[in-house]
């Protein structure tokens, strides 16, 4: 039954991949990164502090999508292949690059067989952006993908969406915890023809399936896979509008709750290590 939810998932990602990236202004605005060829998306650029310096690091970008933060990493120096499941999103990644003249490679395939499409033991840094893990239904089981493509001394860099937020129903007024803050066998089930930016069209596939992941079982699952936790960061905002008419844009593209911002964790870092 599993192969059916990411069925349905991929089906979205396919036509969220060709929305999103647009060259009418909507979507990702993804002209910027072909007009300007030292733009880095709000993503990596608020990343960085904890990201460090990544020249001449072979990196990974998983679940990669339509390949904006993994050009971002590529321009801060480091030799990037990004992976992504939807066929569509490989290809607007792949004319991302071309357009930009980036020399980034990209590889189709779901990530829990990351390791099984891509060298193993070969990578000083594995990343990931925000929005991934509420798509896959084994936080053990891509903590053990993660622990197979790091090289010994390697990294692992994570920002996402915080499970106490993933764990909150956006419809109901205040902070209303409503959804499995745990890892569930049976995942979340949705339908919604929109996605979280402006697009030019709404979606057709629009049955979805997500799984929550809480914070301990996410730390646990990589350190039961060998790597040392470097740091753990709770953030007030995240990089989209996620609980909307209760939110307020910063300069730097994050949200943050209008009110008591400091009243609830957003989003995480975490950096985990493979040691030498």
């Amino acid at each position: 039954m599993t192969s059916n939810y990411i069925d349905a998932n991929r089906a979205n990602w396919d036509e969220r991949a060709t929305l999103h990236a647009a060259r009418d202004g909507s979507g990702y605005g993804v002209q910027r990164y072909v007009g300007d060829p030292a733009a880095l998306s709000d993503v990596v650029r608020f990343d960085l502090p904890l990201l460090g310096d990544i020249a001449g690091q072979r990196a990974v970008h998983l679940q990669c999508h339509i390949g904006t933060d993994t050009l971002s990493l590529a321009r801060l120096g480091a030799r990037v292949t990004g992976l992504d499941f939807s066929e569509n999103a490989v290809a607007e990644a792949r004319r991302l690059a071309a357009e930009a003249g980036a020399d980034v490679d990209f590889v189709q395939a779901d990530v829990r067989d990351a390791a099984d499409s891509l060298p193993r033991g070969e990578f000083d840094l594995v990343y990931t952006g925000i929005g991934a893990l509420c798509w896959l239904p084994s936080i053990t089981q891509w903590a053990g993908v993660v622990a197979e493509l790091l090289a010994p001394g390697g990294t692992m860099h994570i920002r996402e969406g915080h499970p106490v937020l993933w764990a909150m129903n956006e419809e109901k007024p205040g902070l209303a915890l409503e959804f499995p803050y745990f890892e569930q066998r049976e995942p979340l089930e949705w339908d919604d023809d929109s996605t979280y930016v402006e697009v030019s069209a709404p979606l057709t596939s629009t049955r979805t399936y997500e799984w929550n992941h809480g914070l301990g079982e996410i730390v646990t699952a990589l350190l039961d896979r060998g790597l040392r936790l470097d740091a753990l960061v709770e953030h007030d905002s995240v990089p989209w509008e996620a609980l909307p008419g209760r939110m307020t844009e910063r300069p730097d593209g994050e949200f943050a709750l209008t009110e008591q911002p400091s009243v609830v964790p957003l989003s995480y870092t975490i950096r985990a290590s493979k040691p030498a």
